[in-house]
């Protein structure tokens, strides 16, 4: 694509975004916990949007670690007492989630419901918007997901491993720098479902003010069974940063896009 002629870049989140982890993430996180604890407690959804909420959370094997430590803590057993091993949390998280054979990808995450349309990126391809996706889920992970599943080729991806989690935005800079091959300015779009990626276009609006940054929020499924819940969760998104609250990605249109870059 001629990058004089581009009108916009996309960057997506893809855990609840792209794909609904309800069933999957976030089941692996309450398993965890629950191992952990030795089955003392297992934490429900609210309890992991109550911690997603404070915006530093978005690896979930750290997590899983910070809420069994919060239970211990709730009992009066110190961490230094507890002193978990971190390396065994990953290892029984991966175990559900990747699966016993992760290189067949045959844990929960088999089972993710998808959120969006290959011909959605189609759409935006063909109306001059480039678009790539920051993600903090492993890269064999990611790829799973936009190439496998939605049969995108070589999309530009910068997943756990390559950058710092969020809410530093080195890793969206990364993935703008990819697609912008001609140096500019062109209004970038961040779209995620959680507080912490909400942080991140502050953050990066802070850093490189000469671009416009437009923070989009989207409601994860589990969220979307309760008129209240989703009212208070897109409250928290909106508090975070976000210029808008969408209940899935593709009603982020051509339209919607138009109207939501700043006239300069």
């Amino acid at each position: 694509m001629n990058q004089d002629q581009l009108t916009a870049i996309v960057i997506f989140d893809i855990d609840g975004v792209i794909r609904d982890v309800g069933n999957s993430y976030r089941k692996a996180i309450a398993d965890t916990v629950e191992e952990f604890t030795g089955g003392a407690w297992r934490p429900t959804m609210e309890d992991l949007d109550n911690l997603k909420s404070e915006g530093v959370w978005n690896n979930d094997w750290e997590a899983s670690q910070e809420l069994t430590y919060r239970y211990f803590e709730s009992i009066d057993r110190t961490r230094e007492q507890v002193s978990l091993d971190y390396d065994r949390i990953v290892d029984f998280f991966q175990e559900r989630y990747r699966g016993k054979h992760p290189e067949l990808f045959d844990g929960y995450i088999a089972d993710e419901p998808l959120l969006v349309s290959s011909s959605y990126f189609e759409q935006l391809a063909a109306n001059k918007i480039e678009y790539g996706f920051f993600s903090g889920a492993t890269r064999g992970s990611a790829e799973f997901v936009i190439k496998h599943r939605l049969k995108l080729e070589d999309p530009v991806l910068v997943a756990m491993e390559d950058a710092p989690s969020k809410p530093d935005p080195t890793g969206m800079f990364d993935a703008l720098s990819q697609l912008e091959t001609t140096p500019g300015n062109v209004p970038a779009f961040y779209l995620g479902d959680t507080v912490a990626d909400m942080y991140t276009v502050v953050k990066a609006k802070e850093l490189k003010s000469e671009r416009n940054w437009i923070g989009v929020g989207i409601l994860p499924p589990h969220v979307q069974t309760s008129e209240t819940r989703q009212a208070d969760y897109a409250q928290k998104l909106l508090s975070a940063g976000a210029e808008i609250v969408l209940s899935n990605v593709e009603k982020l249109d051509l339209q919607l896009i138009n109207e939501l870059i700043p006239i300069s």
